[in-house]
């Protein structure tokens, strides 16, 4: 599994980004993030997970590749656009014919290239639908709870 930062056109937190990490840890999936250099998540949350700042290496034989926007933790808020970070079906071809993940909403063409988005490879919006059944067995713990 590879988390990957891509560009965006304003700074995002590391909410996403860190909690992937530390689910994708705490279910002992293999993870290898990348990010150019200087956004870098918390060790707090990605622990010893290893880090790559060459996208294309981090690509080479993954399984899934998850991506996101954030800032840097150690300056936080500070923004950078590199769009040779956005993700590509070029870039996909690296790896193990990988499912594209992403959690919506996506900026078409600056953070994953319309033929990545639109490829069979792509299960954004499953991921997105899955939302909907994660939120439905949320609320119903919450409303049993309060019985």
């Amino acid at each position: 599994m590879v988390l990957s930062w891509a560009p965006h056109v304003r700074p995002l937190p590391q909410s996403v980004a860190n909690s992937f990490a530390e689910w994708m840890i705490a279910a002992e999936i293999d993870l290898v993030i990348t990010h150019p250099r200087g956004m870098d998540l918390s060790v707090k949350f990605i622990g010893t997970v290893p880090i790559l700042h060459q996208q294309e290496s981090a690509f080479k034989d993954a399984d899934f590749v998850y991506v996101k926007n954030w800032s840097s933790f150690s300056d936080y808020g500070k923004f950078e656009n590199i769009p040779e970070w956005k993700v590509t079906q070029e870039k996909l071809a690296l790896t193990k014919n990988a499912r594209l993940m992403h959690c919506l909403p996506v900026r078409r063409n600056v953070v994953i290239a319309d033929d990545a988005l639109d490829s069979d490879h792509s299960v954004v919006m499953r991921q997105a639908e899955n939302r909907l059944f994660t939120a439905q067995s949320v609320l119903k713990k919450i409303l049993e709870a309060s019985k």
